[in-house]
């Protein structure tokens, strides 16, 4: 059913930032619309098991989660949109949000499209997410204790994810193109200093083994185009991650890699009225409970700032 198409609040996303700025948003009845998207429900839809979840002590599977959250925001009073965002209008009030099938105003918007992973963009690599395969050791790590493990990547993100490992690894290969590191000094002499951690220079994965969980990576050494395998049961990839902030370039204030600023403290934007939580601020921390937080803290952001201006 077609909601009216003018509302308080637009929330476009649905990820933990998106659903949790639903619930505290409907539930101070603003009547939000979240535009969900077509995948809707972020990166956990591609997480199996969630263990780090305050309330679950026996753990959550990411696609749960996230229906349980949807489930939450709906029961007081959201509308969520299974559309695409595919224009958003912000040099004009109310704004203008435009999907692939209609247009919707707001006076005020909630940003919280999350970020991506970037992948190697291997077939196998993406028939095995979620089955040896992550972007996560915050995540996953702690599913594959006391098994060999390998991390492709160069920079501190890489390091520290390998650092993480190590709790729970047997060994840590790190796989990186170059013959040396991209990461900061104090990260690559505390990985180089960690026993557990082993390098695989100027190689590349070319296929990740396995048919119903990872059993290895096939790597190219691309000095000799020698190929040989590394036997492992998980492969973490660590090659950065991409905001969801296209819709707001050169509108949105941002930093280098396209994550929103916002201001210290809050939510806020540089655009009065619209507001920002979840990945698509945060190149950091990256986890679904300090996105849920910082989505309760734009919702009440964009509670208060319409409340001021009536």
């Amino acid at each position: 059913m077609r909601s009216e198409k003018h509302r308080s609040v637009i929330i476009i996303g649905s990820g933990p930032a998106g659903y949790t700025a639903a619930i505290y948003a409907a539930r101070a009845e603003l009547s939000p619309l979240v535009v969900a998207g077509m995948e809707f429900g972020g990166q956990l839809m591609l997480t199996t098991d969630v263990e780090n979840y305050p309330g679950f002590p026996e753990g959550v599977s990411g696609p749960e989660l996230m229906e349980r959250l949807q489930k939450q925001a709906e029961r007081f009073g959201a509308t969520i949109l299974c559309e695409d965002a595919t224009a958003i209008e912000l040099d004009r009030h109310p704004f203008c949000i435009t999907t692939d099938q209609e247009t919707y105003t707001a006076d005020a918007l909630v940003l919280a499209g999350g970020a991506s992973a970037r992948w190697l963009g291997l077939d196998s690599e993406k028939r095995l997410q979620n089955r040896g395969v992550s972007a996560c050791a915050t995540c996953d790590g702690a599913l594959y204790r006391g098994k060999s493990m390998a991390v492709i990547g160069g920079g501190d993100t890489a390091m520290e994810e390998a650092l993480f490992l190590t709790r729970f690894a047997t060994e840590v290969h790190v796989v990186h193109r170059r013959d040396e590191l991209r990461a900061s000094r104090i990260m690559q002499d505390r990985a180089k200093a960690n026993p557990k951690i082993k390098f695989v220079w100027n190689s590349v994965v070319e296929e990740v083994l396995g048919e119903d969980a990872v059993t290895g990576v096939r790597i190219r050494n691309l000095q000799n185009d020698a190929r040989s395998t590394l036997e492992v049961e998980a492969m973490f990839v660590a090659i950065g991650h991409r905001p969801n902030s296209e819709l707001v370039q050169g509108v949105i204030e941002m930093d280098s890699a396209g994550y929103i600023r916002v201001a210290a403290g809050s939510t806020r934007t540089n655009v009065e009225g619209v507001f920002a939580c979840g990945d698509i601020t945060d190149p950091h921390y990256r986890q679904a409970i300090t996105a849920a937080g910082s989505g309760c803290m734009a919702a009440l952001d964009a509670e208060r700032w319409l409340a001021a201006r009536e």
